[in-house]
């Protein structure tokens, strides 16, 4: 595709109504579901990519307005999500965007939570298989090495047991990773944990 890296970029972001609606009906939903501060905010960039982000903009409120009056409605721009997620990232609760912007900021919030060895991502299909991963990938640098941190996969078992409503085993297993991470390891980063990646898995066993 021939243009400069903005063009391809905005050529790549062609969104159908059905498309957003799906994705922003997942949103209110897990926002829902969540019961943390109730707030859903969209993420765009309406003053540069005026066209794909109102199509987001309007489904969002439309959406929200008629369906789900009690979730708090919120929009920011990417680049001040990404300034605010660094500064304040406790004042978000639930965030839903495009695929380009959703990739920059979880690699984002994956650093601010202390790296992408504890990140776990998944690939949401409401009406049937979902697929859970790292969001760090496969890492093949280390391999066979025993050193990198195993929280993020475990972490994503976590998320796919509460996908399928497994609620109390899920969150079993994300109190043990908060109990291991807040007084076991010294560090994140692969190799600087104070133990290797089975013993850190074991770790979490234990605490189940």
């Amino acid at each position: 595709m021939k243009g400069t890296p903005h063009e391809v970029a905005v050529q790549n972001m062609v969104y159908s109504r059905m498309q957003v609606e799906r994705c922003l009906r997942y949103a209110f939903d897990y926002t829902r579901k969540r019961k943390k501060k109730n707030t859903l905010a969209l993420c765009g960039k309406t003053n540069v990519l005026t066209y794909v982000y109102d199509l987001w903009e309007r489904a969002f409120h439309e959406i929200g307005k008629a369906d789900y009056p009690e979730i708090i409605r919120e929009y920011y721009h990417v680049d001040a999500t990404c300034m605010w997620m660094v500064k304040n990232p406790e004042w978000f609760d639930v965030i839903v965007t495009g695929n380009m912007f959703g990739d920059i900021i979880t690699d984002l919030g994956a650093i601010t939570q202390g790296g992408m060895g504890i990140a776990a991502g998944g690939n949401i299909n409401p009406e049937g298989v979902s697929m859970f991963e790292p969001i760090g990938g496969s890492a093949p640098k280390y391999t066979g090495k025993n050193v990198i941190n195993p929280l993020a996969s475990i972490s994503c078992g976590a998320m796919m047991l509460d996908h399928l409503g497994e609620n109390k085993a899920a969150q079993a297993i994300e109190n043990a990773i908060m109990y291991v991470t807040a007084n076991k390891l010294k560090d994140m980063g692969a190799g600087k944990m104070g133990y290797s990646t089975t013993e850190v898995g074991d770790l979490v066993t234990e605490r189940l």
